[in-house]
Formats: C-alpha cells, structure tokens, sequence
C-alpha cells in the first residue's frame, strides 16, 4: 500500500508521518510513501551476517545499521530510502546525528539484498541513484546466485563469486570471499 497524499510529501512531512504498522517500513520516493518489502528467512540471516563481518572489520571505525533511512536527493527531489544495511565511517558520521534520527549524511557503503519481487535491473537502478546521491560504494546481493555486485562511482560494477576475494580500497582491512557470507548465514548451496 502506498501512502497516498494529494500533494506530494516534503522530506519533513514524510519523517513525521507516523509508524508503519506492523514491520512496514517506508521509503520516500517522487514524494511517496511507499512501502518496503518485509525481509524473507535468507534476507534475514545476509544481513545478519553483513552486519556482524563488517561490525568485526571496521573495528570501531564508523557505525553498522540494519534498515537505517538515509535522506539524500533523487533526480533532484528529496529521497529517504531504507537501505538493508549502511555502514557509515566516523569521519563522515556528523557530531550531532540522534541515534535515533534518520542519517543525514550519505553513507560510505549501502548494500541492497534483493528480495522476492525485485530485479537485478531494478537494483542497478537503485544502485545508480545511490552512487549520484554521493554514497561512495553500493553491494547489491544477490542470494539465488550467491554473489555480490559492487558499484564504484568511478569504474564500472564488478561482480564478486564463490571463493574469489571480495577487496576494495576504500575499506583497507575489509577481505573476505561471497562463499565466507553465505557460509556465516548458514545458507546453503542450491537455495
């Protein structure tokens, strides 16, 4: 169900709208509420994983946050997209942020898992926006081919498989396979 309204949400009406019942998260998109699928059992346990390996690697250098709405611009217009996962570092993380406010700020690092009903093409698409609203990396994971696709804003995408070693220089110590996270989320082969 969207959140319709005659005119389209500003970004401050759109944060004090209230909860969504139930699990319903929402994202605002072309100044619509629209709502965010509910995280499946292997949605779960990857971002539970992601959480935990990057919460390991980053070692107090920035915060970890599951579903954690992010207010950047979209095509010019305000856009509070709820990213499965951000990480952000302490160096971009402002001084003032409320923990319990939306991120003002965007994030060194979203990773999107793709859900039942989405597309790859779909996740481009986000991940497109992402990069043009100044986060400096997106992961998109996708469960069914046990990959990770990571987008660059100065390179083109590169897809990460099975045992091959997931670097990236804007994270110095971070080093892992895609086989390491299925493996830590218990999710096995041929899911």
């Amino acid at each position: 169900m969207i959140l319709q309204a005659h005119n389209q949400l500003t970004l401050q009406e759109f944060l004090n709208l209230p909860p969504g019942e139930g699990d319903v998260t929402y994202e605002l998109v072309d100044g619509q509420a629209i709502p965010k699928m509910s995280p499946k059992k292997f949605h779960s346990k990857l971002t539970r994983a992601f959480l935990n390996l990057i919460e390991e690697l980053s070692q107090g250098k920035g915060e970890v946050c599951p579903e954690l709405a992010i207010a950047l611009t979209r095509h010019g217009k305000d856009w509070v997209p709820t990213p499965d996962l951000l990480y952000i570092s302490n160096e971009r993380l402002p001084a003032d942020w409320e923990e319990e406010g939306t991120c003002s700020v965007p994030p060194d690092l979203v990773i999107e898992i793709i859900s039942p009903g989405q597309t790859f093409g779909q996740m481009i698409a986000k991940a497109k926006d992402y990069l043009d609203a100044n986060v400096l990396r997106v992961w998109v994971v996708d469960s069914k081919a046990r990959s990770i696709t990571v987008f660059y804003p100065d390179a083109p995408p590169k897809t990460f498989m099975g045992d091959e070693l997931l670097t990236d220089p804007l994270f110095e110590s971070w080093e892992f396979t895609v086989e390491q996270v299925f493996q830590m989320a218990k999710i096995p082969l041929n899911s």
